[in-house]
């Protein structure tokens, strides 16, 4: 199972990656991101390959090209009709329409020039051995697209002014025969994939991004942030136990530090870097994020059965034996604060016996803190460091161990002068 909807990964993550020169690189960037990869073995696959372009990053840090060119030159390609070249019609076309001519000829030095410079300056300079020998078939396929079109010769003749109607017949039967084969649609789909991966590590190397190690038998995060931040604190954060319980007061940064979290373990089973100084952590099959849970008007569920629905999913995994990664916000709130604290108790209690799994549970619910599986450090405890100066909440959003017992409602209450202004209503109120 993967439930990370509330991590709002289209909106909030994919930007972070996205410096790319066209809108069909950025589609294959949400699509690397929105699919959870299924295997370790796949996992190290992706980071090897974005390795590979890591290493190329002295070369391809300066990659670019007009935007309007490569979109002019993909419609164009788009729109060769197969069925509609032959060697004696197109000539005829071009010969006696100076119209039809122009326009071919404009479109197709557009493209030389376009694929010629790529391909000198970038493509042909890559430096291949450090890619997975997948992915390094899938560059060669690219090289040999180039150099099947005769890109020298093509910029010669037109730097020669002998870019005439023989060229671009020739030229053009080329494209033909590409189109009809499906080289051509294969080649745009290895080159927008080629420059999201390309967008994808500039942004881990400039952004200081670290690829996450694999052992089932830690959990460690160094560094971690929010990347939709622009000036984030970071957090280290090691889990001991199967279930760690995360308190602070509302305003302290429950909600974001469980969201980095939870970020981070997805971004990691994507291939991708992610933002922390350092981390390992396990495999899981099923990541659940449950975070800021609304009412579901389309399936009928209230708050509170969607939290009970969720809370199923993840228990049914976790007693299949799947190795499970679950996160949930202020469990519960959707219910009374009775009915909250005993089936509480009753979950953390449950979820402690899955012991191959991680469980991250914020909470307001201080009574819990008299739990015996936490007065044992059965169950971890954590939360966001926040102290009253001058009778305000001062926050700091670093985490610390241990339990966080500030209650600011009454005081931000009282601070807003509510509880005067309240009383005098009350005073001077008339009582039926």
């Amino acid at each position: 199972m993967v439930n990370t909807n509330d991590l709002h990964i289209e909106t909030e993550v994919t930007s972070f990656f996205d410096v790319t020169h066209n809108d069909l690189a950025a589609t294959e960037i949400r699509n690397i991101l929105s699919k959870k990869l299924e295997s370790k073995e796949e996992i190290l696959e992706r980071q090897h390959l974005l390795k590979g372009f890591i290493v190329n990053h002295g070369l391809l840090k300066d990659y670019s090209h007009y935007r309007f060119d490569l979109t002019d030159v993909y419609d164009f390609l788009e729109t060769v009709f197969v069925g509609d070249i032959s060697l004696h019609r197109l000539r005829f076309r071009l010969r006696f329409s100076e119209k039809e001519r122009e326009k071919r000829k404009g479109k197709l030095i557009l493209m030389v020039r376009l694929f010629y410079a790529i391909n000198k300056n970038y493509l042909a300079r890559i430096d291949i051995s450090n890619f997975p020998s997948g992915y390094i078939a899938e560059l060669e396929s690219m090289k040999k697209f180039f150099a099947d079109l005769d890109l020298d010769y093509y910029e010669s003749a037109f730097m020669k002014k002998k870019f005439r109607v023989k060229q671009i017949v020739s030229l053009m039967l080329i494209i033909a025969r590409k189109t009809a084969t499906g080289e051509v649609a294969a080649f745009w789909k290895r080159w927008f994939l080629f420059e999201a991966y390309l967008s994808i590590s500039y942004c881990i190397v400039t952004k200081g991004m670290v690829f996450p190690e694999f052992d089932d038998r830690y959990f460690e995060l160094q560094g971690i942030y929010h990347p939709a931040l622009k000036d984030p604190v970071k957090n280290d954060f090691t889990v001991t136990r199967s279930v760690t319980l995360l308190t602070g007061p509302n305003m302290s940064g429950k909600s974001t530090f469980l969201k980095s979290v939870s970020i981070c373990v997805y971004l990691a089973h994507t291939g991708l870097a992610i933002p922390a100084t350092r981390a390992v952590m396990p495999f899981f099959n099923s990541i659940s994020v449950a975070i800021n849970l609304t009412d579901s008007i389309v399936s009928g569920y209230s708050h509170f059965m969607s939290e009970v629905m969720t809370l199923k999913n993840v228990v049914t995994d976790a007693a299949q034996g799947h190795k499970c990664f679950a996160v949930f916000d202020e469990l519960f709130r959707g219910t009374n604060i009775e009915d909250a604290f005993e089936i509480s108790q009753t979950t953390i209690k449950g979820l402690c016996h899955f012991s191959h799994c991680i469980f991250v549970i914020s909470t307001h619910l201080h009574q819990l803190k008299e739990m015996q599986d936490i007065r044992n450090s059965t169950i971890a405890v954590c939360s966001l460091e926040c102290s009253l100066q001058d009778n305000l909440p001062l926050f700091t959003f670093k985490l610390k161990e241990g339990w966080n017992d500030l209650k600011l409602g009454r005081i931000l209450f009282e601070k807003e002068g509510l509880n005067d202004a309240l009383s005098r209503v009350i005073k001077y109120t008339p009582s039926n």
